[in-house]
């Protein structure tokens, strides 16, 4: 079995504690405090079971630790791969996007990610992805679905022209069809309904009519003394 590879002399297990104790990445502190077990002279497959990793793991920090101290005990994420695009042709593929597709030219009067692809591969000689283009348009600032600002066979003039021959102003228009929106729940009754509503009205009149003047009438009787005798000598049959 091969012997264990030898911490550095200038940090103690205080120190790496102390270091561990102020560090802010819990797997730094995993590591500081299985190095400060080592110190201690803790066997080295406890030490790794200290900071949850095994003995293998454990000696691969320890090499990191002696080359570039406690810094070298925090993840160190690669870059990625480098860019196929440099900043200048990034920089053309957006004022490329800024200015337009050509109708007579590309056959497009909006770019899409499919078309941005082809200017790409025939420009520069890369072949993204649709996927990818989109995400460069993105990290460009440009959003998803951006409105071309206006139509290339649009005509100025012709524009102005119908403006100016319009027979209702654009405001008056919308004010109209916002009261035809509104006329659908708030609108008028319907003629037969306001006739029927006079006729019941009026009845209610009349009866009301009726009423006064039973209250204003005389007291003195209906019929004369003479006539309701007549009503009486009536025979039976």
């Amino acid at each position: 079995m091969c012997n264990a590879v030898r911490l550095r002399d200038d940090f103690t297990a205080s120190e790496v504690r102390a270091l561990a104790k102020s560090s802010k990445d819990s797997a730094q502190v995993r590591r500081l405090l299985s190095i400060g077990a080592i110190y201690d002279g803790l066997n080295r497959n406890d030490a790794a079971r200290i900071g949850s990793m095994d003995r293998q793991t454990l000696c691969d920090w320890v090499h990191r630790f002696n080359d570039d101290g406690p810094d070298g005990l925090t993840d160190r994420w690669a870059g990625g791969p480098k860019p196929r695009l440099s900043a200048a042709q990034k920089k053309e593929l957006s004022r490329i996007v800024k200015a337009g597709p050509d109708l007579d030219k590309d056959g497009v009067v909006r770019w899409r990610c499919l078309d941005l692809k082809k200017v790409i591969r025939d420009r520069f000689g890369v072949d993204y992805h649709e996927r990818t283009v989109g995400k460069i348009l993105k990290e460009l600032g440009f959003s998803h679905v951006s409105a071309r600002p206006q139509h290339p066979r649009q005509d100025p003039a012709v524009i102005e022209d119908f403006k100016k021959n319009s027979p209702v102003p654009w405001r008056q228009r919308q004010l109209i069809c916002r009261r035809k929106r509104l006329s659908r729940f708030g609108s008028r009754m319907k003629p037969g309904s306001a006739r029927r509503t006079a006729l019941f009205t009026s009845g209610h009149k009349k009866e009301r009519d009726l009423a006064n003047q039973r209250i204003s009438a005389t007291k003195t009787p209906i019929c004369s003394v003479p006539s309701a005798l007549r009503v009486v000598s009536v025979p039976r049959w």
